[in-house]
């Protein structure tokens, strides 16, 4: 059985380490809200149970952070994204989270480059994040569904998984609009923002604005 020990303060990060004579070499960890539980074997040494705790709790922040980015890292994560999939040539000059985003996972303005994302993306699958990423830059440069669109998508691996997702999800939730269009050269539900269009991606298609 699981022998917890006492909560400990891991650089301000409020830890439990559990040790188990069950396990014998494996290691895992999880929130259990504002507390991170790191399981561990009992015969680990306090320097192998200091190193794995530090490990553990590195690798569920950078989870967290792959899930949930800051503003700040989106612009650098979309950034990269173009140059791995794009040879760079979408150039966002802001990303931000929009909260009222209820229709639709993603929108931009090519005229100022600005990319906004719904905050329902928040906690989804990093894969998922960077789909709806990589495709409102692809829109930065083609503002169409044309065929020269998908084209710019055909390096990401995970373009129809990311979308079953998404739409599995707006299924679930009962958000499927009625404002849906086709993929393959339709109505692009196009929105003007400021003078300039604003072009919305969600897991279905498009939607026409809100």
């Amino acid at each position: 059985m699981d022998a917890p020990t006492p909560v400990t303060d891991l650089a301000d990060r409020r830890v439990e380490v559990r040790r188990s004579r069950r396990r014998t070499r494996t290691v895992s960890a999880y929130r259990d809200g504002e507390r991170t539980v790191v399981l561990i074997p009992a015969r680990f040494s306090l320097v192998e149970e200091r190193e794995w705790v530090e490990r553990m709790v590195g690798r569920l922040e950078a989870a967290d952070r792959r899930r949930n980015p800051h503003e700040g890292d989106l612009l650098d994560r979309a950034r990269e994204l173009s140059r791995r999939h794009l040879d760079g040539l979408a150039r966002p000059r802001s990303v931000t989270w929009a909260d009222n985003q209820h229709h639709r996972w993603g929108s931009c303005t090519p005229a100022d480059a600005s990319i906004r994302l719904s905050s329902r993306l928040q906690g989804m699958p990093g894969w998922v994040l960077d789909y709806v990423l990589l495709h409102e830059l692809a829109h930065l440069l083609v503002p169409t569904h044309s065929r020269a669109f998908w084209d710019l998508l055909r390096s990401y691996p995970r373009t129809e998984r990311a979308r079953g997702f998404l739409a599995g999800v707006d299924h679930a939730t009962g958000r499927e609009g009625p404002g849906h269009h086709d993929d393959d050269g339709g109505d692009e539900g196009l929105e003007r923002d400021g003078g300039a269009p604003a072009v919305q991606v969600t897991s279905t298609g498009w939607d026409a604005p809100d």
